[in-house]
């Protein structure tokens, strides 16, 4: 996932993340550098959804979610508790502002 597009959300350490949509967990994990524990889930159309940077991860690969259900609990880039969040359709990144309810 180099790269890195999206946008950061700010919030608490420890607020839950939650699904953008429904998909599966195709990774959850902190092997990708510069993105800490990382979760992608695949949904419909080709689209991937990225968190990073969370503090706890609540699903495990290959788990289905539901859009709204918390995956994870939001750690901190640098010293500032926020989330990376990213979209990416077919491989290219895509303004993630799109998927998100407003706030």
């Amino acid at each position: 996932m180099s790269d890195r597009k999206g946008v950061d959300l700010t919030g608490e350490i420890g607020d839950s993340v939650v699904a953008a949509a429904t998909g599966s967990v195709v990774y959850a994990g902190n092997g990708l550098p510069g993105y800490g524990n990382l979760i992608i889930l695949e949904h419909q159309g080709s689209l991937l959804s990225a968190y990073a940077f969370n503090q706890e991860l609540l699903v495990s690969e290959q788990d289905r979610v539901t859009q709204g259900q918390a995956i994870a609990r939001m750690g901190r880039q640098g010293d500032q508790p926020s989330l990376h969040f990213e979209i990416r359709q077919e491989g290219k990144p895509v303004d993630p502002m799109r998927f998100l309810p407003p706030r």
